[in-house]
Parts: structure tokens; sequence; C-alpha cells
């Protein structure tokens, strides 16, 4: 008998709806108007978001039951939106009620809370981005930290990368986006050396940022850290606010690798994980390889400052 032709094959059957076999973090999100578990929050593979990293988002946390500096991350939300020429049926407080209505509706007392903007579809799939319909979706999962436990404790091991930025003629860094190939080639950089995240350059050879974190660095009591190329994180922004309650100076300048390496004391930043210890960079320790004073004094004011009406708000859970 000879072999079926192309032709005389059946053609597979088209599916009503997708079998999702995969595993995703317990919470809820909010899309098109509808409460859903993270399992059913989908969007379209021809969303804009997905085919060109079309979007702007922010994260907030939540812990012990409360949002931190939620209207900071809503101004830079707000602000992306309007860089990107991006509009959403919702305002200020739209958002905030929705983000509440999913920390609430999740039970999570600790939570990772996302709002982000797709510039979405078009209906016939047009090269013209004035053409699709812009899509705003939010999420609540379990929190979760850059630095886990162990490393909380004793430091993270980090690794320079010589991957630069994208520089900010190009994507302004104030609009919180997913554009993160250069620093997920950081990362594999990090990982090659042994090390457990990574800070990439700035187009000078300076140091800029990390995968979703800032840096800073403490020299003779003095903080600095990057001021070209990097995300003004709402974190990195605390730090300045705690320092000046604390009387410590800090400053936002060129660190160069040279200043990064010699340090007396280095952490990073970020809404996943708040202030966190670096003890190694490139294999060689900083600080003997211990968590320094003033990375421990700010890490424990910072964490203080959650509970605290004029930094955090109460979520209202059913």
């Amino acid at each position: 008998m000879s072999q079926m032709t192309r032709d005389e094959k059946q053609l597979p059957v088209v599916g009503d709806r997708h079998v999702d076999p995969h595993s995703y973090p317990e919470g809820v999100a909010f899309l098109d108007g509808q409460y859903l578990p993270m399992s059913q929050a989908k969007i379209s593979v021809l969303d804009w978001g997905f085919l060109h990293s079309d979007a702007t988002y922010d994260t907030v946390h939540v812990w012990n039951g409360r949002f931190f500096r939620l209207d900071l991350h809503l101004d830079r939300f707000f602000g992306g939106l309007e860089k990107l020429r991006m509009t959403i049926p919702f305002d200020r407080e739209g958002v905030t009620e929705i983000l509440h209505n999913c920390v609430a509706l999740s039970g999570h007392r600790a939570a990772y809370v996302e709002m982000l903007c797709t510039r979405g579809t078009s209906p016939t799939f047009s090269r013209d981005p004035r053409q699709a319909v812009n899509r705003f979706m939010a999420f609540a999962v379990p929190f979760g930290s850059v630095a886990n436990a162990e490393q909380l404790q004793r430091g993270l091991r980090v690794a320079i990368s010589d991957k630069v930025r994208i520089p900010p003629a190009s994507i302004d860094p104030a609009i919180k986006n997913y554009h993160w190939l250069d620093l997920v080639r950081g990362l594999y950089d990090a990982y090659d050396r042994g090390a457990e995240t990574a800070v990439i350059l700035d187009f000078n050879g300076n140091v800029a940022e990390g995968p979703g974190f800032n840096v800073f660095c403490v020299r003779d009591g003095k903080l600095s850290t990057p001021s070209i190329g990097v995300l003004p994180g709402i974190t990195r922004r605390t730090v300045f606010d705690l320092c000046a309650e604390e009387g410590l100076a800090a400053t936002a300048t060129d660190v160069s690798v040279a200043a990064l390496r010699e340090a007396d004391e280095v952490f990073i930043t970020s809404t996943a994980g708040g202030i966190m210890p670096v003890t190694e960079i490139d294999g060689v320790r900083i600080a003997h390889g211990k968590v320094g004073a003033i990375t421990s004094r700010l890490m424990a004011l910072y964490w203080q400052k959650h509970d605290d009406p004029a930094w955090s708000s109460q979520v209202n859970y059913p």
C-alpha cells in the first residue's frame, strides 16, 4: 500500500477552547471587567504586549494586609500610560479599587500585585498601533522576593556583566516596561560565573541596574546609586526618604564598576524583596562577607514603615 499523500491526510480538529496544562500561583486577576483565578487570566497571542513587548506596568506589594506606598506606584503607572499614548477606562480611584479587590479576593496577606496595560490587539491585525485597543489588567499572587531567606541573611552573590542597559534615548527608563533581554543576558552571565544575580552597565560603562532592582553602595557612611538609564524605583526612592529621616547622605550619581567593587557596603532595592544585602561581587567579598551596619539599619527601618499609615494603606478583606 502506498504511503498516504499529504492531500489524503485528515487535518487536525480545531478545538473550541484552549486546554492549559500548566500550573500557576494561587491568586486573583482582573481582566475585561471580570475577576478570575490566575489560571484563567489569558491574553491573545496577537496582543502587541506579547508580540512587541508594547506594554507598561507597575508592581506594588502588600505586607501584613497593607499596601506599601501605593500612591507612588499609581503615579508611575499613569505616567507611563501617558508617555506611551495608552488609555484605560479607569481613573486612579478605579485602579485602586481593582487592586484592593484582587488582594481581598485572593486572601493573601503578603502579596505581589501588578497593574498593567498592553497596546492590545487590532481587529484587522494592523501594524498601526493606533488601531490597537489598549487592554488593562491586574493581578495579586503570593509575595515573592529577588532574594530568598538565606540570601537576605548572608547577602547575595552578584556578578557584574558587560551587557549594556537600553539607553534612555531609546526607552525612557521612567516607563516601567518588559524590555528585559539585556537583563536576562546579564543573568546568564552571572549564572555561568557561579553568582546568583547580575548587575549590568550603562552606555558609559558605569553600573546601571539589575533584573528588577536598583543598586546602592556605601562608602565612608555615604550612599550613592546610579542616576542614568535606570528605573526610578519606588524602593530606591524609599531609601532616599529613609536616609533623609536618619541624617544619612545619599546621592544619585555615576557609580563606576571600581566604586562598586571597593564599596564598604552594597545592597539592592526592589518592591520584590525591599532592601537586600550584597556581600560578594565577582567572587570577592564586600565588607568581609558580612551584611553592613547601614544596610541592616535601613532594612529594619524599611519594614517598620509598612505599619505606618503615612506609608501604607489597609486592605479590606471579607
